[in-house]
């Protein structure tokens, strides 16, 4: 198996809510997609939205839970400037704070948040090196969240 994640799927409770989060709050290209889910190109990956309830169904697994799904999401920035903007942004389209940005045990910068259906986001600038797309250059990273 080569090592990549084609697209992350997210199990939403109201898929009109979280398609408006993501493309109208914090700005990610909506792709054309069938009805009941919702697609986004991350650059390299896609982000998928479905409801719970038809994502359980289809792998054949309960829709019931909670908490911590053993993973968080991680949005990679070039400052900490963007982390704050980042996580502001989200808090301004409906996320919760769960981490006021801060710095890391690591020696970074970082914070986190959870999205409308709590799927929890770091917000993260790691001065150590770039773990963004590979044709992100040091000069073009300032300029973009």
């Amino acid at each position: 198996m080569k090592p990549r994640i084609s697209m992350i799927a997210l199990a939403v409770s109201d898929l009109e809510r979280a398609t408006a989060f993501y493309a109208g709050g914090l700005g990610f290209p909506k792709m054309d997609a069938p009805p009941g889910v919702a697609f986004f190109n991350l650059n390299g990956t896609w982000l998928g939205l479905s409801e719970r309830a038809a994502l359980a169904a289809d792998a054949t697994v309960s829709a019931a839970g909670s908490g911590y799904n053993g993973f968080n999401l991680a949005h990679n920035v070039g400052s900490e400037t963007q982390v704050d903007q980042v996580i502001e942004q989200a808090i301004a389209a409906g996320a919760t704070l769960v981490k006021p940005a801060q710095r890391a045990a690591w020696g970074g910068y970082h914070g986190y948040f959870q999205d409308p259906d709590g799927h929890l986001w770091e917000v993260a600038y790691n001065p150590f090196f770039w773990i963004g797309p590979e044709d992100d250059s040091a000069q073009g990273r300032e300029d973009t969240a």
